[in-house]
Formats: C-alpha cells, structure tokens, sequence
C-alpha cells in the first residue's frame, strides 16, 4: 500500500488559465495541462528564485519530491513551446 499523500502548499495563483500559440484557435492545438502543484514550483524556483529546500518548505513537500515536480513541469513546458501546443494550468 503506497504512501499517503501529502497535502501541497499552493499561494500562487496564475492570472490566466491557457496560454497558446498567437494566431492559431484553441479547439485546434494539443493541449499540454500543468497542475497547481507543478505551477507552484515553477513560479517558486524560477520566478521568485528560490533555493529548491526554501520552495519545498513553503509548499510543505521534500527537497526530492520538489526536484521531480519541476522536473515534470520543466518537461511539459519545453514540449508545449517546441512543438506549438497550448498549456493548460489546471485550477
């Protein structure tokens, strides 16, 4: 039986839910869907520069699971902006 989860620390809110290629209709794009979790990390060690202990502590996970998150965000991103999908972040 797996671990329970731990519950997540979210403060940061994105101000728009779908970014996407300029020019092209959203029912048209593969969409690549970011959580709040995931959000979270990226606005923590990338925008507000963080250290990956301090984000983990404010989120209320380990340093290692908020490695692996970023890790799945950072993946998600470069697939969206590479090959022109729209990015979802789910509320």
């Amino acid at each position: 039986m797996p671990r329970p989860r731990r519950r997540r620390h979210i403060r940061g809110n994105p101000n728009s839910d779908h970014f996407k290629p300029a020019g092209v209709p959203l029912q048209r794009l593969e969409t690549i869907t970011l959580t709040m979790e995931e959000f979270e990390a990226l606005r923590l060690i990338d925008h507000q520069r963080l250290s990956q202990e301090t984000a983990g502590e404010h989120m209320g996970i380990s340093q290692a699971t908020l490695s692996r998150t970023l890790a799945t965000a950072r993946k998600k991103l470069a697939d969206a902006i590479t090959t022109g999908k729209a990015i979802r972040i789910q509320q």
